[in-house]
């Protein structure tokens, strides 16, 4: 049995250095607390910026806002062309100009920076202003080249990585492929197809490189005859360069906040963190201490929840060590109370054996007798005291009727002829929530100590009535009362006051004090006082006062 206690007690302890080795190692800038704090701080940012990233609207309105402004520009050229490059023929048919129309283009294409096309209504390619002129079979054209940026190769693949990342995530549906034949025909371009047959329209595509490329064709037409096709062909740098120029503010300002978010966070957990890691190892402390020498932090000048924890830590703190004194003095004062029966019977053991005389051991055995009796009710007494808030803590309280209790209790003490006589008065209804077994036990006692004290003719007056809030009873006796300055000692474990006349030995002195402890388990008031006529004591009054709810 030793051995087990003693490896439990090691297991103890190795657990209790495990638990505050981890205690310290949590102790430091970035704690699990800080991480959790930072996460969810820097997860709300995130969510943030990706939402503000996502400008997958913002994009589509740009590019139907490039796409209108083309085709406003085509319909100008449209304008232009039927205005100037085309001619009446005699049978009043209409044609255009092919000379005048390609240098109409080759012109126009200068202003707006769109490569424009005009297609004929047989499909074929009348005008491209790529093309500087032609030689027979051969076609000088005019390249675009790719503008000089301003970013090294790094920054460029990160921009492609980076737009190429939040395109995937903005879910766009894939864009048909843009294909520039050699020969061009309206056959390859729907949108030409469309403006042949009198309507406007624009497509959008990408082409081998992945570029966006933007394509506007409306009708070349005159007095509602349509001639040909104008087709306008830009790419989507510009949209791009726009999206990109956005994001980039964004991620800046993103990158700025995530500071800020750090620090604050950080902040916030070392606030959080440290006060409460202090609670934790002072409260360590304190539990393996064997005495007071430890305390924890008062820290209820932080005024708030934390505060509000170090003051309850404090106060609980407190009222374990108070109870573990009371626990202590409680030991001491039953070792003390049992030791002097004990040793008056081993005295009287000791002295019976060796006497004679049949009357004198016959007086022996009755004191042996008596002090059986009287530790057998001492330890009872201990007993129901001991284990007395245990039952308060677990019972579950109801409604007591207390003008019903205490006329119970009247007509029980009245049964006695020999006893004074119980007068009780308490009005009907008074109810109150308590333990009515515990409530009885202290009527009990309380009536049962007035008559013990009340000479004959006497009685015991009970009286109950409604004080606001509260339920008062007093009950009254015409004894002696109680020694000046005793007032409060009488409710001290194991004080004894008892009548001359009374038998040594018949209480254990516990009486009032478990009364008043049942009376504060109920959040109510246990007093006493001698009451009083023209100076002289007329009798002890014991007052009750009990919540109503």
């Amino acid at each position: 049995m030793s051995d087990l206690s003693a490896g439990e007690h090691d297991q103890t302890a190795v657990q209790s250095e495990t638990r505050t080795a981890r205690i310290e190692e949590r102790h430091g800038l970035l704690s699990p607390l800080t991480w959790r704090i930072l996460a969810v701080n820097a997860l709300a940012l995130f969510v943030l910026v990706a939402g503000i990233l996502y400008l997958g609207r913002y994009k589509q309105e740009l590019i139907h806002s490039e796409l209108e402004a083309m085709a406003v520009q085509a319909e100008m050229y449209a304008a232009a062309l039927s205005t100037s490059a085309v001619s009446s023929d005699d049978d009043a048919s209409n044609r255009v100009k092919l000379e005048v129309a390609r240098e109409m283009v080759r012109r126009l294409v200068g202003i707006t920076g769109a490569r424009t096309r005009l297609f004929a209504t047989n499909g074929k390619l009348m005008a491209d202003s790529r093309n500087i002129q032609s030689f027979g079979a051969g076609t000088i054209q005019a390249e675009e080249l790719p503008a000089p940026g301003d970013e090294d190769a790094f920054a460029d693949i990160m921009r492609k990585l980076t737009d190429g990342v939040l395109t995937l995530f903005e879910g766009e549906q894939p864009l048909p492929l843009y294909v520039d034949p050699p020969v061009a025909s309206a056959a390859d371009y729907p949108e030409v197809r469309a403006a042949l047959a009198g309507y406007s329209r624009g497509v959008v595509r990408v082409d081998s490189q992945g570029r966006r490329i933007l394509s506007v064709s409306v009708p070349v037409a005159r007095f509602k005859q349509v001639l040909a096709s104008v087709m306008l062909t830009k790419n989507g740098d510009a949209i791009e360069n726009a999206l990109h120029a956005v994001r980039l503010d964004i991620l800046k300002i993103f990158v700025f906040a995530f500071g800020i978010t750090v620090l604050l966070s950080i902040y916030l957990a070392g606030v959080i963190t440290r006060p409460l890691n202090r609670l934790a190892r002072a409260a360590e402390r304190v539990r393996r201490s064997k005495n007071r020498q430890f305390a924890i932090p008062d820290l209820s000048d932080r005024r708030d929840e934390i505060g509000d924890l170090s003051t309850t830590l404090r106060d609980m703190t407190e009222t374990l060590w108070d109870r573990m004194d009371a626990i202590e003095r409680f030991a001491a004062d039953v070792a003390h109370e049992i030791k002097n029966p004990l040793t008056s019977l081993r005295s009287a053991v000791e002295t019976a054996t060796r006497l004679k005389d049949p009357e004198r051991q016959r007086r022996l055995m009755e004191i042996i007798a008596e002090d059986v009796q009287r530790l057998d009710r001492l330890i009872s007494d201990i007993s129901d005291y001991s284990r007395m808030d245990a039952e308060l803590s677990r019972a579950e309280s109801e409604e007591v009727d207390l003008g019903v209790l205490l006329q119970t209790l009247g007509e029980l003490y009245n049964a006695d002829v020999d006893g004074p006589r119980i007068r009780v008065t308490v009005p009907e209804g008074l109810l109150v929530p308590a333990l009515e077994s515990r409530l009885t036990q202290v009527f009990r006692n309380l009536i049962s100590n007035a008559i013990t004290f009340t000479p004959e003719g006497g009685e015991v007056r009970v009286n109950a009535w409604r004080d606001k809030n509260w339920a008062a009873i007093t009950i009254e006796d015409d004894g002696p009362g109680i020694p000046p300055g005793k007032e409060e000692a009488i409710f001290n474990r194991f004080y004894t006051e008892r009548p001359a006349t009374e038998k040594f030995g018949q209480h254990s002195g516990l009486g009032l004090s478990i009364s008043k402890r049942i009376i504060s388990a109920h959040n109510g008031q246990l007093s006493a006082r001698n009451r009083e006529l023209n100076g002289q004591i007329k009798g002890a009054v014991f007052t009750i006062r009990l919540p109503l709810d």
